[in-house]
């Protein structure tokens, strides 16, 4: 079939688990895709070089077919700058669809932001919702200024779109449960669990290791994650376990708030290194004694799998958890996890020590008992034969609803 895949991000924008490889599995079942996104500007709101504000543009990565649409880049705390970003993408995409929408059978949307979905929902095209993150929750729980004034609009909207999809695909069985609360009905919600962005069959750890023992953090520093937990832990550790170091790579609105706080608590053993390219946090993960995942402490975390988790899981390393709900669930699963509540550095911080004193033996094999599991449950493969499923399904009901109009 011919498949618009409707994303507001795409690659060279970093962390985007549904990029390149997954249009190309789409094309080697043999469908036609072709990519409709924004100019690239996540995560600092500037149009990255060699790209310019243009009404289109064409371009072909990797074989893929995309086409860049206009939007106002944007990405820090201003709620008002924010909307522009959504807005300014929705427009382009309504209109762009409007007038191309019928080359296409069905489209594929990723939601957030939800105003992708709108745009198809408007434009009158059959379409697979792709729910990653469950809005208006999202934006509450974030922190963003002005959310309580969105949230009506927003669930509004979301509903509006949830009818007008064709399918629904989300994360978790969280998610799932959560959209059948809110009156979607269950046979149109499958769950599709995300996988690792890169999957990793020849990494291997340097083969020597020294002290100290090594904690890396790799991602966003948003107020989803709250990383302040993270220093204050920190602080803890360098009074009570000086041979342990925490690494955090990454960037994000709270990168200078997170600075300051560890500058004033004059942290010896916690670098923040910033946003690095691919290759080095890869390397930096492979040369960790374990990784750290943390999200803050609010309902909506406990059905939302943040995407590092499969990451974290496919590099084959142990991993010190910080989160709640299925997240910690299906860490607990995987055998390669300490799991502790959210927002609680002393805990965070006992877990780290146990981490730490755990024999080196014995966490390279937790770290395999979670690449195992990857590998069993959170795949590509598995994922793509399910999402594969689901398209050729919802392309048959609409094709046997058109035929008998």
């Amino acid at each position: 079939m011919r498949i618009a895949y409707l994303t507001q991000w795409f690659e060279p924008e970093p962390n985007i688990v549904k990029g390149v490889a997954f249009v190309r599995a789409l094309e080697t079942a043999g469908h036609e895709v072709t990519v409709v996104t924004g100019f690239p500007n996540y995560p600092e709101g500037r149009i990255y070089p060699g790209y310019r504000l243009r009404l289109i543009r064409r371009e072909t990565i990797d074989g893929v077919r995309v086409v860049r649409l206009p939007l106002y880049p944007s990405h820090d705390r201003s709620s008002l700058r924010r909307s522009l970003n959504f807005l300014s993408f929705f427009v382009s995409a309504v209109v762009w669809l409007l007038f191309n929408g019928r080359k296409f059978d069905l489209a594929y949307v990723y939601h957030p932001p939800i105003t992708v979905g709108l745009a198809a929902a408007l434009a009158r095209i059959p379409f697979v919702l792709d729910v990653q993150d469950l809005w208006p929750d999202t934006i509450a729980a974030t922190g963003m200024p002005g959310a309580s004034r969105l949230m009506g609009p927003l669930g509004a909207c979301c509903r509006f779109v949830y009818r007008r999809a064709s399918a629904i695909l989300t994360q978790s069985e969280g998610m799932l449960d959560a959209l059948i609360a809110r009156g979607v009905p269950a046979s149109k919600v499958s769950v599709v669990r995300n996988w690792a962005d890169a999957e990793f069959h020849d990494i291997r750890p340097p083969s020597s290791k020294t002290q100290p023992f090594t904690l890396v953090y790799g991602g966003n520093f948003g107020r989803a994650q709250q990383l302040e937990h993270v220093i204050e832990a920190a602080a803890i550790l360098q009074r009570a376990r000086p041979d342990i170091q925490i690494d955090l790579y990454g960037g994000g609105v709270d990168e200078g708030a997170l600075r300051d706080r560890a500058e004033g608590r004059d942290l010896h053993n916690l670098q923040l290194h910033g946003r690095v390219p691919r290759q080095e946090i890869v390397r930096a993960f492979a040369g960790a004694d374990a990784l750290l995942l943390h999200l803050g402490d609010d309902p909506l975390f406990d059905i939302t799998i943040p995407s590092k988790t499969q990451f974290y899981l496919a590099m084959g390393k142990p991993v010190v958890a910080a989160v709640n709900g299925e997240t910690g669930q299906l860490l607990r699963a995987s055998g390669a996890s300490i799991v502790v509540p959210p927002a609680d550095p002393p805990a965070l911080a006992g877990a780290i020590a146990k981490m730490a004193d755990i024999p080196r033996e014995r966490r390279e094999r937790m770290g395999q008992s979670g690449a195992d599991y990857y590998r069993r449950h959170l795949s590509f493969s598995a994922a793509m034969n399910r999402t594969l499923a689901v398209l050729d399904g919802t392309y048959e009901t609409v094709r046997a609803g058109q035929g008998r109009r």
